[in-house]
């Protein structure tokens, strides 16, 4: 064989891609990568479960199918604390009539603080904040049992559809609303309260230090307290940060340090200047941001 010969290349090239080398990928595959689109259709219908079927007949058959499928699905991975898969099943069903709960106290929220919104319908199937936030709660119970990946899989799901990425670990109290929602980012540690109300482009983040794997395990996100409203584009960030209750955080805003309750907390707001026209000239405004 020649040194282009096709078939010596391919040769190379698949024994090269099929090396057992301990790179980030091997490891990964290593540790079992679920198959995304049947993870993407549970909790697809199980956000549809718990959100519209309220069929007796259809729940009899649906609730034990969905069961029967996470149990496959957490048969591809590894639980943490040696876990049983018919447990965290178990549990996770026992849990479904709260997590409706949370997700009708939601709704309510979002028609109660949204004068665009006609109709609870509406709000249900055309609100990406009610689907991401579905997909959210239904994930979070399966990370508080110590499911690994599976979780991350369904939010970035949502993130996929909505914009809108929220960690399953992060805790998230009851009527949580947000409004609009593309580029919203809640962090695994976030802590929040009842009541809270997010517009789009918020972050709830983390600090950014130079070797992140030594926070790994740590409170690294913000804790928003009850009735709190932040504004579009605002930033808040570390894990030792609280925005006490009641507090409004106006758009833009930078945050990296805590505020008390009843706080109102502004960007520095913009100026117009009006310089006068000369004869026949149109008048002239001019920003000063």
């Amino acid at each position: 064989m020649t040194p282009d010969d096709p078939a010596e290349i391919f040769e190379r090239a698949i024994a090269s891609l099929a090396s057992s080398a301990e790179d980030a990928l091997s490891k990964a595959v290593a540790e079992g990568l679920p198959d995304r689109e049947e993870v993407v259709d549970w909790v697809e219908r199980c956000k549809r479960l718990v959100l519209i079927e309220r069929d007796r007949s259809a729940l009899r058959s649906e609730v034990p199918a969905l069961a029967d499928r996470l149990r496959r699905l957490l048969a591809q991975v590894t639980l943490r604390g040696g876990a049983s898969p018919d447990a965290v099943v178990l549990r996770f069903v026992e849990r479904l009539p709260a997590i409706r709960a949370l997700l009708a106290a939601d709704v309510e929220a979002a028609f109660e603080g949204d004068p665009a919104a006609k109709s609870f319908a509406e709000i249900v199937v055309a609100y990406p904040s009610i689907r991401a936030i579905a997909i959210y709660r239904i994930a979070h119970e399966l990370f508080a049992e110590g499911v690994p990946l599976l979780p991350r899989m369904m939010t970035e799901h949502a993130h996929d559809r909505t914009g809108i990425d929220i960690h399953p670990g992060a805790k998230i109290g009851r009527r949580f609303f947000i409004d609009h929602g593309t580029g919203v980012v809640i962090g695994e540690t976030c802590e929040i309260g009842d009541g809270v109300r997010l517009y789009q482009g918020v972050t709830l983040g983390a600090r950014s230090p130079r070797h992140g794997e030594s926070l790994r395990g740590t409170k690294r996100h913000p804790t928003i307290e009850d009735d709190v409203t932040i504004y579009a584009g605002a930033t808040i960030l570390g894990g030792e940060t609280v925005i006490g209750s009641g507090s409004v955080i106006g758009g833009n805003v930078w945050l990296m340090e805590s505020v008390p309750p009843g706080s109102k907390v502004i960007a520095e707001p913009a100026r117009h200047l009006v310089r006068q026209r000369g004869a026949g000239e149109p008048r002239q405004l001019q920003w000063d941001i």
